[in-house]
């Protein structure tokens, strides 16, 4: 246990994964939850009068090795987790729920907090500090601190009891995730399928000592399946297998837990005065209210659908000419895209994948950082990491001070959840007069390297890995005083502009030829390839918007106002019906495994995805004028945006970059919809 709960004696102070024990985990929560109480005990009983510095200032820090070993913890319940480790995290999310509403409704605490925050006229404050007193009293009001015992208790319960189902539905997710394989053992029913993918699935099917090929949901299997098997029976028993996780009445099964979690966040939002749990959450974003979110995706679904219904009724026509499909199934979807793009642009990933060698993509992204911010990457093997495939590097400034400690980890495996992700294990600050440096890690799931091939990836993977890589460099380049403001610590709707802007570069020939090379021969990448990959870049590109616009509708129609939903089935299909092009699967339910609303903290903030590509359409067309790799509007977006974290609000941020505020129409201009 004490691993956990003492100073780190490890390089950098990075944390030391293979000395922690799993039985480790819960004695450090209880211990270090005393220490912070022990901390907060100490800013309420302090005799002097309540200032900025010794409450404000204390209450951000204090918490110090709770947060570090929290960060730890559930950073590996997601990236490198077990069955018990799952055990431990139902047992201690209550324990940190019950703390952090301790803190949330303790009126000693919040009555020194008041009486700094009713002053806040008369102090001289930074804008930094201001932001932090407005967020620290905000964080009692919106958390309870303003209501009658009777109800401070209701909250409690509310968030003991929603902490577990998040839990509970992510666990669920999960174990429908593993408990899904399609084995294969007559090859005819892979024709179409690309032969890196075939050999991963034969490497699995060998790991489970099965003859053949075996198939999983993770995507790096999922995706190739339904994008290139000919077999459309194949592709629609896989498709369906992945639409209906946690939605087929048994143990794993999500429905209720939907309800319950939407029926618990109107509670909670109603009894802290709140009309809906998104007026709520909106309060601290930049789009501010449901209506202005509602808006903001009408306004582009009415721009994206016309264009959208003419697509897919190309794709149909296609279809239907190439295969005499006369109805277009979900199933479809990927396969006739591909073949499509195939004929337009003459490109498909398999044509792509041999320029794409992991290992030059991620040192790519390493050079366009170092052009763009005059940061380095240098791998080192003395840091502790929690799994062999993880990979370490010290990030270095001009003068070769570290800027921050960087993890990657890079393919699937048993115990790691789906998808693509940026977290930190350390935050940045200013302590004592030292500017803690932050330790910043990206978590993918792509194609591991066989016995033939390296790791080679599809475009859509590079941009993905750019874009996590864009998150990083919001924590890597943080510099601020408070650990609270620092690195991605800002509204939810601002938080993927840094991570969206960096996937343009993946477009520039000027970037690409800096890492696509053909991983045989070291050819950089066609020139005539780099203008397809541009022309292809809004391919489709109505469909897709329309896709990510249903997501957005749904979130919004579960949080926006109260509700009774009887069937989670037919309440989703009605939100989406809007935005709908394929007809509905019967078997399927996407909500019962929608893990970003309903077990990330994407809830009411799906929109932002959207909102951010407004904002970051408009920031890249400021470097596409001035020059994709200018110094000066690198360095305006680094000290802005990228160093400031939440200091300011993000629109005040955003103008002192781009001098304006951001236009819909790059957006719209970039995706081809005008």
């Amino acid at each position: 246990m004490k691993i956990l709960t003492s100073t780190f004696n490890t390089k950098h102070n990075t944390a030391p994964f293979s000395q922690i024990k799993l039985d480790d985990y819960k004695p450090a929560f209880i211990e270090s939850i005393a220490q912070a109480k022990a901390e907060i005990d100490a800013i309420i009983s302090n005799a002097e009068a309540p200032t900025f510095e010794n409450t404000i200032v204390a209450l951000d820090f204090s918490g110090e090795k709770l947060d570090r070993l929290s960060s730890i913890f559930f950073n590996l319940n997601s990236a490198e987790t077990c069955d018990e480790m799952q055990k431990i995290a139902q047992e201690v999310s209550p324990l940190l729920t019950e703390f952090s509403n301790d803190i949330a409704l303790n009126e000693d605490l919040f009555k020194r907090v008041k009486t700094v925050y009713d002053q806040k006229d008369t102090l001289t404050l930074t804008t930094e500090q201001a932001t932090l007193l407005d967020k620290k009293f905000k964080g009692f009001s919106r958390n309870g601190a303003l209501l009658n015992d009777e109800d401070k208790l209701k909250l409690r319960e509310i968030d003991t009891e929603l902490a577990k189902l998040k839990l509970t539905y992510g666990e669920n997710v999960l174990a429908e995730t593993n408990n899904y394989q399609l084995h294969i053992t007559n090859e005819a029913d892979l024709k179409g399928l690309p032969d890196g993918a075939k050999e991963m699935a034969h490497s699995l099917a060998k790991s489970k000592n099965l003859e053949g090929w075996v198939f999983t949901l993770d995507f790096p299997s999922y995706l190739p399946f339904v994008t290139y098997v000919e077999n459309r029976e194949l592709r629609k028993e896989m498709a369906i297998a992945a639409g209906k996780k946690s939605f087929q009445n048994n143990e794993f099964d999500n429905q209720e837990n939907v309800k319950r979690i939407v029926e618990l966040r109107h509670k909670r939002a109603n009894l802290l005065g709140y009309k809906s749990h998104s007026d709520f959450v909106l309060e601290e974003r930049m789009a501010q209210n449901p209506e202005k979110v509602l808006s903001f995706l009408n306004d582009l679904l009415e721009k994206a659908k016309p264009a959208a219904q003419k697509e897919f009724a190309q794709l149909t026509a296609f279809a239907k000419e190439l295969d005499g499909i006369e109805q277009l199934e979900k199933w479809d979807g990927a396969y006739y895209s591909e073949k499509l793009k195939q004929k337009l642009f003459n490109l498909d990933d398999e044509l792509l994948k041999p320029y794409f060698k992991l290992e030059n993509v991620l040192n790519g992204a390493f050079k366009v950082a170092e052009k763009l911010y005059g940061i380095r990457f240098k791998e080192v093997f003395d840091i502790d990491k929690y799994h062999q495939d993880v990979q370490t590097f010290e990030v270095l400034d001009e003068n070769d001070n570290l800027v921050a400690i960087f993890y990657a980890d890079f393919f699937p495996r048993k115990g790691k959840r789906n998808g693509a992700w940026m977290t930190s294990y350390k935050p940045q600050y200013i302590k004592d007069g030292i500017n803690e440096r932050p330790h910043v890690s990206i978590v993918c799931n792509f194609t591991p390297p066989t016995e033939t091939k390296p790791s080679l990836l599809t475009f859509n993977e590079v941009t993905t890995l750019f874009h996590e890589f864009g998150h990083a460099l919001h924590g890597l380049l943080a510099n601020t005083t408070y650990p609270s403001l620092s690195g991605t610590s800002v509204y939810w709707d601002f938080v993927e502009l840094p991570s969206q802007i960096m996937e343009n570069w993946c477009y520039e020939p000027e970037a690409l030829a800096l890492f696509a090379k053909h991983y045989e021969t070291g050819e950089i990448i066609p020139q005539h390839y780099v203008e397809k990959i541009k022309e292809s870049a809004s391919f489709l590109e109505g469909m897709a918007t329309l896709r990510q616009l249903s997501f957005g509708i749904l979130d919004m129609a579960y949080h926006a106002k109260s509700q009774t939903i009887a069937d989670v089935k037919a309440f989703e299909k009605q939100a989406m019906e809007i935005a709908s092009l394929y007809p509905d699967v019967a078997e399927n339910c996407m909500s019962t495994s929608f893990s970003h609303i309903f077990q990330g903290s994407y809830s009411s903030g799906y929109y932002s995805y959207k909102w951010a590509e407004v904002l970051d359409a408009d920031a890249f067309a400021y470097f596409q004028e001035k020059g994709i790799f200018n110094k000066e509007v690198a360095t305006k977006f680094k000290n802005n945006v990228l160093s400031k974290g939440g200091t300011e609000l993000p629109m005040e941020l955003y103008k002192k970059f781009r001098g304006q505020e951001p236009k819909v129409e790059a957006l719209l201009k970039r995706a081809g919809l005008i």
